[in-house]
């Protein structure tokens, strides 16, 4: 049976950091740490900000759903925009903003997104190591 977290934050780019911590708190909580923990928490901030900045409905909320099954670890983030999707840019490095997706696509296992009725998710897929110890409660 999967274990899952899901919280919702208002859309808004104060509300990114408890995005990240309460990211971090449910890979602890499941015993997943370092360099996993790290690359998930660096991405659920930029898929958030990436939801913040470029969902356009007012007041929304985003959604962000954490699944682990046995050693895959999936990230979800969703919001209210679904016509909205995501794009893959090739920024240049000094650019300020456009490398939150080239993260996603060099560190995540696998990506991609998809369109409900009312929302856009974009997912990202990680293995946890193979000598891993998940959690016998899941």
């Amino acid at each position: 049976m999967p274990a899952t977290t899901t919280f919702r934050i208002s859309k808004h780019r104060r509300h990114v950091s408890m995005a990240r911590q309460l990211t971090a708190k449910a890979l602890a909580d499941w015993g997943i740490a370092g360099e996993l923990s790290d690359v998930v928490v660096l991405l659920v901030s930029e898929l958030v900000t990436n939801a913040v900045r470029h969902c356009r409905v007012s007041y929304a909320l985003v959604e962000v759903t954490l699944t682990l099954q046995e050693q895959d670890l999936r990230l979800e983030v969703s919001d209210p925009d679904r016509d909205r999707l995501p794009q893959l840019r090739d920024s240049a490095p000094d650019e300020e903003g456009g490398h939150g997706l080239a993260l996603v696509d060099a560190l995540a296992e696998t990506w991609g997104y998809r369109q409900g009725p009312y929302t856009k998710c974009v997912w990202a897929t990680f293995t946890l190591a193979e000598n891993a110890v998940v959690p016998s409660a899941l």
